[in-house]
């Protein structure tokens, strides 16, 4: 291995010679490669196809051991560093330019104690690998809705998926974490242990260590569930949204839904080539109970209006969570996101939506309403970092694309849509559907409010010179 320049994370340049390289990939069970490497090219690539940045050093952990060796090695050589789980951060915050790359996608073993129902997670598993455990024992972890989202940032980040009304969050059922420190130490955070990194952990992302392995609360779940998916005609999207805004207000918690708005795509197999093209608005969401209770209590979502086009039926949980995969590739598109949680939808709130809805610039994009009550608005809000747990909507606008020349356009139409939602700044941001420049200090503090002091005094705790951050970062205090 020849000596490599790399990039220190206060931006200086540092060279690293071949005898010290050598060392550290002794020192390793897993790869270390670099940009020599036959696997670097493959290793260093990311879901979202606008991120194109080359780290200097992956260092491929394949157990604890692995990622705290790597750890110290990054910290002792002060080199800019990124943690990546599953690769699937849409702000590109698990990879960099010039730095070293901590990956765990090999450690991605799920266990499941289907007696005492927990699960345990390592920390570059995906929803893939989580789901199809936990439903093989009959159990299920509430987690998102796009089977390759790795685990670990939709964790930290919050966790919101078809299960959220009735059982919260996946923060919300996180019973423990394995950390590894900035200072190369492995430690267990849980109600008991560290509590206050604990707290810090669920939602505030990662901010303040590696987690190695998640162990979580599971529920029941038999793999047969009813789910909707109807589309409407574009044209009456106001109407829609505010039948959706009143139907969720009244609706069990074992219904979790969303609404979309969008173009359908030309050329989708999936729809009748008459459709190609035409602006819509869907209803989709899934019941987490009986088929027959399901249908029922769902139908309404069906018969208030005609619709363009009724996917609704009874399907599996798994096929459930993979509803979405198809239109999220990796590699294949760019993608650029925003959000935004709103107390509530309002007409004006809808009005704003559906002006920008007409404007999107690309076929591939949409814009994303969930409603979010039950199990999420029960939990206590000071319970942990996670921001946004009041709010009753949650507004999720997605830029996807494929070429480079429309980046502007594509980068602009999410940020002016939130631009005119948020009306001089209120509302907090979900971590896990916002992109770059969500990072500077102000922002952060917004976002947090009360809460960003003592997310600063824990960062200061655990991470007392910001090895960690390449993330939405909390500055130590």
């Amino acid at each position: 291995m020849p000596a490599l320049h790399m990039m220190s994370h206060t931006g200086q340049a540092i060279t690293l010679p071949h005898d010290l390289l050598q060392k550290l990939a002794s020192h390793l069970r897993g790869a270390l490669l670099h940009q020599e490497s036959e696997e670097y090219e493959h290793a260093r690539q990311v879901w979202n196809g606008l991120i194109n940045k080359h780290p200097t050093l992956i260092a491929c952990c394949h157990d604890q051991n692995d990622v705290i060796t790597a750890v110290n090695f990054a910290r002792t050589h002060n080199l800019l560093l990124a943690i990546r789980g599953g690769g699937h951060s849409v702000a590109g915050h698990s990879t960099c330019d010039g730095g070293m790359v901590i990956d765990l996608s090999r450690m991605n073993h799920v266990s499941v104690d289907q007696a005492a129902r927990v699960v345990h997670v390592e920390g570059g598993a995906t929803l893939a690998d989580m789901d199809q455990a936990t439903q093989a024992a009959g159990l299920v972890v509430p987690a998102g809705a796009v089977s390759d989202t790795g685990i670990a940032g939709l964790t930290l980040g919050g966790g919101i998926g078809w299960l959220r009304n009735l059982w919260g969050l996946t923060c919300d059922n996180l019973l423990s974490a394995d950390v590894v420190t900035a200072d190369g130490q492995c430690i267990t955070a849980s109600h008991t242990e560290h509590p206050d990194l604990f707290w810090a952990l669920r939602g505030a992302g990662g901010n303040f260590g590696v987690v190695t392995r998640f162990t979580f609360r599971a529920y029941p779940l038999k793999p047969d569930v009813w789910f909707t998916a109807v589309y409407h005609d574009g044209r009456h999207m106001k109407e829609v949204l505010q039948f959706y805004r009143e139907y969720s207000a009244t609706a069990p918690d074992e219904i979790s839904t969303a609404t979309v708005c969008g173009q359908i795509p030309p050329g989708s197999k999936d729809f009748p080539p008459e459709l190609h093209g035409r602006p819509y608005v869907m209803i989709v969401g899934m019941y987490a109970g009986s088929v027959e209770k399901g249908q029922q209590a769902m139908q309404p979502l069906r018969d208030f209006r005609q619709p363009l086009i009724d996917f609704s039926k009874a399907t599996t949980y798994l096929e459930a969570q993979q509803y979405f995969d198809e239109d999220y590739p990796a590699g294949e598109l760019r993608y650029y996101w925003k959000s935004l949680f709103l107390a509530e939808l309002t007409d004006d709130a809808i009005d704003t939506l559906v002006d920008h809805a007409s404007r999107q610039p690309s076929p591939l994009s949409g814009i994303e309403i969930l409603y979010s009550g039950g199990a999420v608005a029960r939990q206590d809000d000071d319970a942990c970092a996670f921001a946004g747990r009041k709010a009753s909507f949650l507004i999720f606008v997605e830029s996807n694309w494929k070429e480079t020349r429309d980046n502007d356009a594509n980068i602009a139409w999410p940020c002016n849509l939130i631009s005119d939602l948020q009306k001089g700044g209120e509302g907090s941001f979900y971590l896990n559907f916002s992109s770059a420049f969500e990072e500077q200090e102000s922002t952060m503090r917004h976002n947090y409010g009360k809460k960003y002091q003592k997310l600063m005094a824990i960062k200061k705790r655990y991470d007392p010179t910001n090895l960690f951050r390449l993330n939405q970062n909390i500055k130590p205090g």
